[in-house]
Formats: structure tokens, sequence, C-alpha cells
């Protein structure tokens, strides 16, 4: 069975930030060897600019999907994070929204939780001191489909653009180690650009609250797939030989989605 490699990068604004140890977690796959979840990203605003709409449709949409878990992208408590674990902001934008809404349709984990079986992989990384911590572990990874999720852009039309200290170190060694797919937050859109130089592909969720209307980039026609500045989610599904990926709003409209078959199916 495919082993499945989730890579959690939380970036500051530059590389060069604090040491992290690598730690695995694990989560089984489904009987058919799927594995599947949601993205969300910028999300934590009291249930306002339709945060709690956000989280309906994800309930409605985990549900059908049978979802393992959620991703988050970042950015999660507006506008100056948590004071401490007592904080009414946990209750207000999280437990109220997130987790009444998806109560019985999708598993919350504890990532910090170290594992060693080898169902499906991966590491959580929360800060990072140079990108040969991420070199290292998608080297010692076997796994078929390689994924990491950061809070920064490498590229996008949105509101921040491009991130050009991940463009210069971090994107070298994602196409080298031949990663599938990059997502991030920090952009308050949805977004898929391809990249010209490898089958990875950049996926933007961080619509989760408040969006920017209308803070588009010129961008290159050929890379943007999809762009959406307003407010919804990513959905994902994994198979051992397919990647699934689709974009729905505040409605439940599917408003894009995306196959691996594309690749190897247009590949000349």
């Amino acid at each position: 069975m495919a082993k499945i490699v989730l890579l959690l990068l939380y970036m500051a604004a530059t590389v060069a930030v604090v040491v992290a140890e690598l730690q695995r977690f694990e989560h089984p796959v489904k009987s058919d060897g799927s594995l599947s979840f949601l993205v969300v990203g910028d999300w934590g605003r009291r249930g306002l600019y339709n945060q709690s709409n956000v989280a309906y449709q994800m309930g409605d949409v985990g549900e059908k999907m049978d979802v393992d878990f959620i991703v988050s992208t970042g950015d999660n408590f507006y506008d100056s994070g948590l004071i401490d674990e007592d904080d009414p902001a946990f209750f207000e934008s999280f437990t109220v929204y997130w987790v009444t809404m998806t109560t019985g349709v999708m598993s919350w984990h504890n990532l910090a939780q170290p594992s060693n079986k080898e169902i499906a992989n991966g590491f959580a990384l929360d800060l990072l001191s140079s990108m040969l911590d991420v070199d290292a572990a998608l080297k010692g990874s076997s796994a078929k489909w390689k994924i990491v999720v950061g809070h920064h852009t490498i590229f996008s039309a949105g509101h921040h653009g491009n991130t050009e200290e991940l463009v210069d170190k971090l994107l070298p060694i994602l196409e080298a180690n031949k990663v599938n797919l990059y997502i991030n937050g920090h952009d308050h859109c949805l977004e898929h650009i391809t990249s010209p130089n490898s089958q990875l592909q950049f996926l933007t969720s961080g619509g989760g609250s408040k969006a920017w209307r209308g803070a588009v980039k010129p961008f290159n026609l050929d890379a943007m797939k999809f762009y959406y500045d307003g407010q919804g989610f990513m959905a994902a599904e994994i198979t051992e030989n397919e990647a699934y990926v689709a974009f729905y709003d505040i409605f439940g409209n599917m408003l894009h989605k995306w196959s691996s078959y594309e690749l190897t199916h247009t590949a000349s």
C-alpha cells in the first residue's frame, strides 16, 4: 500500500528561524486505501466574514467525502493570536464553529504525537532553521505522494504575491524531491497554480474568513489554473495512484477541480 507524507511547515516571514525537531504522526487510510482531508486557512474571526458559512459547508462536504482530518494553513486567531490556553478566542473562533459544525464528521488530531506506524507517514514542523531540514525529511521518505503544507505562498496572484525567500530556497528542494503538492494560506483567496518545471502544484486555501476582493496581481495565465477572491476551502483525496483536489465556496458550490490524471494524460 502506498504511503502518504505530509510535511507541515509553519514558516515565519523569513527562512531562518528557530530549530524544531521533526515529529511523526500517523493516520490510518480507509479500507479502500484512500485518505481524504479538508484544508482551510486564515479563519479565526469569531464567525465573522463568512467564517461560519465556511465551517458549515466544510461539515457538509466533509460528511459526504468521509474525510479523515482537517489541515489548517495558519493564521488561526485574529488579530493578535491567543494569550494562553484559556483565551476566550479559542472558544469563540474555533470550538463554536469548527468543532460544533463538524462533530461526528471529522477527526481532530494532535500532530505532535510521535508514531512509528507505517500506514500513513507525516512530519510536523513548527519552525525551521534551514531548508536542509525539509530536504532531509523528503529524502528520507519512501512515500509515493509528498505533500508540503506551509502558511506562506511560494507563488500567488493574491495580495501578498510570491514569497521570494521561498522561491529561492524552498522551491528547488521541493522540485528536486518530486513533491506533488504545496498547500498554503496567507493570501485570503483560493488558488491553483502549476509549475512549468515539474509536476508540483501550488494550492492556496486562505479563504476561511475575511477575503480580499479584487486584490489580484498580474500572473502567467498558462500557470494560473484557478483564482477566486472570496471565501471557501479546499478538499483533497489521495489514493495509491491518483490525487484529487477541489475548491468550494460558502454555498457549497464546487468552483474548481483537478486530478493528477491530467498530468499523466497530457504528458507527451
